[in-house]
């Protein structure tokens, strides 16, 4: 979490003066962004869309930021994989991918990433997670990044035990796809543990 909330912070840094438009996808709590905002010399700046489909993390998201006097935040209660649910606040300048990659399919990983120039502006920075458990899919996702027009600018060390990456978006956005799923929800326990095949 801390070198999540480091990340977003030299994020802020970097965006031009003026609006910041910040997503996040599957919030939480929003305990990686909201306590950057608390004190940030920007917090007036950022327009921030938290999305979060469990209705007690929302609650307890909507009451941090209210709390906070985070004016600018918005806490929808929704389904975070549908597209749908982004429509008006793509693109953004940061993205916020945390606590995903490690609960859905490799294939729904290398979708996600797919969508990101529809999510992400122009300059845009997304910050994503994941774990280094075997097989370590870090190096896979950087490149998958990479492909679609997004620069490395900092990947946390394997031996730290967690995967943090952040990429910053060098293309042209694109319009973002109505009606699609970007991915499906699994779970870390069970992609750790898959229930057996039947014969």
């Amino acid at each position: 979490m801390r070198a999540v909330q480091e990340q977003i912070r030299l994020a802020l840094e970097t965006t031009p003066p003026g609006p910041v438009k910040v997503i996040s996808v599957c919030a939480g709590q929003g305990r990686d962004l909201l306590p950057v905002l608390k004190d940030h010399p920007q917090r007036d700046d950022v327009e921030a869309h938290l999305v979060e489909l469990d209705p007690r993390n929302a609650s307890a998201a909507r009451d941090a930021a209210a709390a906070l006097g985070l004016r600018q935040v918005d806490v929808l209660t929704a389904d975070a994989s549908l597209t749908d649910h982004y429509q008006g606040l793509a693109p953004a300048d940061i993205v916020l991918l945390c606590g995903i990659f490690g609960n859905i399919t490799e294939d729904h990983i290398k979708r996600t990433v797919s969508f990101c120039p529809q999510l992400c502006a122009t300059g845009g920075t997304v910050i994503w997670t994941r774990n280094r458990r075997q097989p370590d899919l870090v190096p896979s996702i950087c490149a998958w990044f990479e492909d679609l027009g997004f620069e490395r600018q900092w990947v946390s060390a394997p031996d730290l035990g967690y995967g943090v990456g952040v990429h910053r978006f060098t293309g042209e956005p694109q319009p973002l796809a109505p009606r699609e799923q970007m991915f499906d929800f699994v779970g870390s326990d069970k992609l750790r543990n898959p229930p057996p095949q039947n014969a």
